[in-house]
């Protein structure tokens, strides 16, 4: 077991293949110890050299809705007012901060992705 930092895209490609040939490996053994430090290191990398964005405000609530079997009614609910629903999800309305507020603790959606400026 020869582990290494992952410095290039040449060292990443290698740890793939690696990690590729050890998948299956058993907790407790050695292969199972580098299948655990090179997903780690991996990991590392990726988060780096491969960023993923926060998603827009919008359609995280739109998305989470879907997930949760909600329509512009619930939304609403939770909002306040139909129309004020109509008008966030179609971009006219800006979240207040009481919106935010609301809309993580009923949608479960991080607020640090309803705070973001979006269009």
């Amino acid at each position: 077991m020869e582990i290494k930092p992952i410095k290039t895209v040449k060292d990443y490609n290698q740890a793939l293949e690696r990690l590729e040939m050890i998948f299956d490996a058993k907790n407790g053994t050695s292969e199972g110890d580098e299948l655990e430090v090179l997903g780690i290191l991996i990991d590392q990398y990726e988060n780096e050299h491969f960023p993923i964005g926060l998603p827009d405000p919008i359609e995280a609530i739109k998305f989470r809705m879907e997930q949760m079997g909600y329509n512009q009614n619930d939304l609403a609910n939770i909002v306040g007012l139909k129309s004020r629903a109509s008008e966030i999800l179609n971009r006219k309305r800006k979240l207040s901060l009481e919106m935010i507020r609301k809309l993580h603790k009923v949608l479960h959606i991080p607020t640090d992705v309803l705070i973001q400026t979006y269009q």
